[in-house]
């Protein structure tokens, strides 16, 4: 059985993409301190519409991994207090809000605009643009403060991203990737961000030598700790993979690598991005990875549920398999322990490369999804 990669976007100049700079890799150069950033179930009370949909860009497929072993279930602990009521952040423009918009009559509307378009999902920054960065990420947060939610930002810019696969890209190298990420932080703002910091980044990176391997995870170490200096409020998760494919403890050592376990560039993981593995399976799999991971207990996890409503396909396929199913809808209010948040991380109906051009919307795709 194969298992793929946690597969993202490729292309960052679509309306609704922007793009982030990273900031800098060494892992050994002093930062400023940092406070630890709010839990988020410690967000203002704030009113609680119905969940809406930001724009996340078009997501790429990667390569195949082998299964890893079913992971072992951990103990369940205390849940966090249940969060406040804080809304995730919709953005106004995406591929689907698109669609939406340009075809009322279609009978698949109403689905895919009430099931789809109408929920919030992740801004994805997958170009390269080191000069346009600042101003795109601080677009989303200004207008998710002024409403009072939470955006949810993908960083997506690591050099030889998805190791050469469809989803190839990125920064030319580490040193033009710092300043990329320097960028991005720069446009968080001061208020309560989740990021989640280069889907495949640590779970793929097999292609690299040991040296190459060295300075990726110390430039992402650099990045979580320059985005949390710059927003002390902001989330910042790291790339766990999924339940199918690395066993816990073998990615809870390349998290560790690259500064997941501490509090100072971390708040803790993600798992399942644009995968299809069930809510149940990434619970228990990301608490394990956490228990192996070590450090501060506020450590925590997020999931893509945004297509694993009937699980992954018994035969690893991952583009754009069919008879998958939406996932739990977008919340911070899990009422698991350690689970800091379901979100839609792949926007639903953004195809892997099969039922379209990568990240293209299908509108068949998701109606399929919806139904």
């Amino acid at each position: 059985m194969v298992a793929v990669a946690s597969l993202v976007v490729a292309v960052g100049t679509a309306t609704g993409m922007m793009s982030a700079l990273d900031d800098g890799r060494g892992a050994d150069e002093a930062k400023p301190e940092v406070t630890s950033s709010p839990r988020l179930d410690q967000l203002p009370v704030v009113p609680s519409p119905s969940a809406t949909v930001t724009k996340s860009p078009s997501p790429e497929p990667s390569s195949t991994k082998k299964a890893s072993p079913s992971p072992t279930r951990t103990a369940e602990k205390e849940p966090r207090p249940a969060p406040a009521s804080a809304r995730l952040y919709l953005h106004p423009e995406s591929h689907v809000l698109d669609w939406v918009r340009a075809h009322p009559a279609d009978p698949r509307t109403p689905l895919i605009e009430s099931r789809i378009a109408d929920r919030p999902a992740a801004v994805w920054f997958a170009d390269f643009t080191p000069t346009t960065i600042t101003a795109r990420v601080r677009a989303v947060t200004s207008d998710a403060a002024a409403q009072g939610r939470v955006p949810v930002l993908v960083a997506y810019a690591i050099p030889d991203r998805d190791c050469g696969g469809a989803s190839q890209g990125g920064a030319p190298d580490l040193d033009a990737y710092d300043g990329w990420i320097d960028g991005f932080a720069a446009g968080l703002g001061s208020g309560v961000v989740v990021v989640v910091l280069e889907p495949d980044s640590l779970a793929q990176s097999e292609c690299l030598s040991d040296g190459q391997r060295a300075d990726r995870f110390a430039s992402l170490a650099r990045a979580g700790r320059v985005l949390k200096a710059a927003d002390p409020k902001a989330r910042v998760y790291y790339d766990a993979g999924h339940s199918g494919w690395n066993p816990a403890a073998a990615q809870a050592a390349l998290l560790k690598r690259a500064g997941a376990a501490s509090a100072a560039s971390s708040d803790g993981i993600f798992s399942n991005v644009s995968n299809f593995h069930t809510t149940s399976d990434e619970i228990a799999y990301d608490r394990q990875v956490l228990d192996d991971l070590g450090g501060p207990s506020s450590l925590g996890a997020v999931i893509d549920t945004s297509r694993n409503g009937n699980g992954a396909p018994a035969d690893g396929d991952w583009c754009d398999p069919a008879g998958r199913r939406l996932g739990r809808a977008p919340t911070l209010s899990t009422g698991e322990a350690r689970i800091d948040a379901y979100l839609w991380v792949k926007l639903p109906g953004e195809s892997d490369g099969c039922e379209g051009t990568p990240g293209t919307f299908s509108p068949s795709y998701a109606y399929d999804l919806a139904r």
